[in-house]
């Protein structure tokens, strides 16, 4: 009896103790990153702490069916070979429950494929490049940024009321800068039959020789230019045009220069008059946008980039898919894709949806002129244009990706 009374009591005592021990945590749900963060610092820096911020507001607001989301972030060395290699590490060391990220359009395809072929969910948060989502559009993955058709066709309007006949166009020479120039021709023909190309520009990623590309530029004697560049890239080419007073009296339509990555290290330099997409963040009064910036500048004492925004609202994204399949019975990637097909988002931007025709989300870009304000490049005049708005429709999608699903 004694030593029955003895073995109960140490029951009982092993009951409570473990009654008193924290609960175990519940399991995270691991999401794999990769990006050229040694290649593209200048945007893929900020774009690191929005995706940070949004983990942590989801962490801290109880998670996803209570389980906590972590990050696990690599460099894919700027090029589609590393990226693989680096996804399929991702995939079969971490466990990661999905895929994102990449910025370069060439490295988001290769990922692109690999997702296909490993049947692993990925969401594509930066690269622009049409194939992504069209011709080379797979069931695995889908896509956040405006693409380069859309972004182009936000600028269509301001390219053809100008009413210039020839154009020069400059773009880097991989795959976004060849579909960017590619979609302006087209589109640009089709509102203006009369328009001339005289001059074209295809200059290496990261290595352009500005001098002999503004000067040639200049002895084609374009009355308009449809520019392409990024990065350093741009601010070579808008320093060495400054110099020559090559672009003098010529009107310029740019993609992305209006963005504070690549505006702002021009200060003073910066090109005035110029039509470009970008992100006039001291200037949006959206309720959404003014949300995430006052929680962006408490976390980090800055103001966002578009990187903070497409971060940011990348892992919006991902929250909001996981709780949509999670209450489908769970986040494997054929729930993760159904969970995506028509998701509703609300993004810094406001509220946006991921299309179920062609896996493309709708959130938009800004659309406005270039000037300089207190010795720094500023986006005036601004204007948002939804996504939605310069999409073609669910039936010509068809016919741009076949097969796909």
């Amino acid at each position: 009896m004694r030593g029955s009374t003895l073995v109960r009591a140490a029951l009982i005592g092993t009951a409570l103790a473990l009654a008193l021990l924290p609960a175990r945590a519940a399991e995270p749900i691991r999401i794999g990153e990769l990006n050229s963060y040694k290649a593209q610092p200048a945007f893929l820096e900020p774009y690191r702490k929005g995706m940070e911020l949004a983990v942590n507001q989801i962490n801290a607001a109880g998670g996803i069916a209570g389980r906590p989301l972590e990050l696990i972030t690599r460099d894919d060395g700027g090029n589609p070979g590393d990226a693989v290699r680096v996804a399929e590490e991702l995939v079969t060391r971490e466990k990661v429950d999905a895929l994102t990220g990449t910025f370069l359009s060439h490295v988001g395809l290769a990922v692109a494929g690999y997702a296909a072929k490993r049947q692993v969910f990925f969401l594509a948060a930066e690269p622009l490049t049409d194939k992504i989502t069209w011709s080379d559009g797979n069931r695995y993955t889908f896509r956040l940024r405006a693409s380069t058709y859309m972004q182009v066709a936000m600028l269509m309007p301001e390219a053809a009321a100008a009413k210039r006949k020839r154009w020069a166009i400059v773009y880097p020479n991989y795959e976004y800068g060849q579909s960017a120039a590619a979609t302006f021709k087209k589109l640009l023909s089709a509102a203006q039959p009369d328009v001339e190309f005289v001059a074209e520009q295809a200059t290496p990623l990261g290595k352009l020789d500005a001098g002999p590309v503004v000067q040639a530029i200049a002895d084609a004697k374009p009355d308009a230019v449809f520019n392409v560049l990024f990065g350093p890239d741009l601010a070579k080419f808008v320093r060495e045009a400054n110099t020559r007073a090559a672009l003098e009296g010529v009107f310029v339509v740019s993609l992305l220069s209006g963005e504070p990555e690549y505006l702002d290290p021009l200060k003073a330099e910066a090109p005035v008059g110029w039509v470009v997409t970008g992100y006039p963040w001291y200037d949006i009064v959206l309720p959404a946008h003014k949300a995430f910036l006052d929680a962006y500048q408490g976390a980090y004492g800055e103001p966002p980039r578009l990187g903070s925004v497409v971060g940011y609202a990348t892992i919006r994204s991902l929250a909001a898919g996981f709780t949509k399949a999670s209450a489908a019975g769970g986040i494997d990637a054929e729930r993760m894709i159904a969970a995506f097909k028509g998701l509703e988002v609300t993004g810094p931007f406001g509220p946006f949806i991921y299309r179920a025709s062609d896996h493309q989300a709708t959130m938009g870009a800004f659309v406005g002129t270039t000037a300089v304000k207190h010795g720094m490049g500023v986006m005036t005049g601004a204007r948002y244009v939804d996504g939605a708005s310069v999409l073609p429709s669910d039936a010509e999608v068809k016919a741009l990706r076949p097969a796909a699903d």
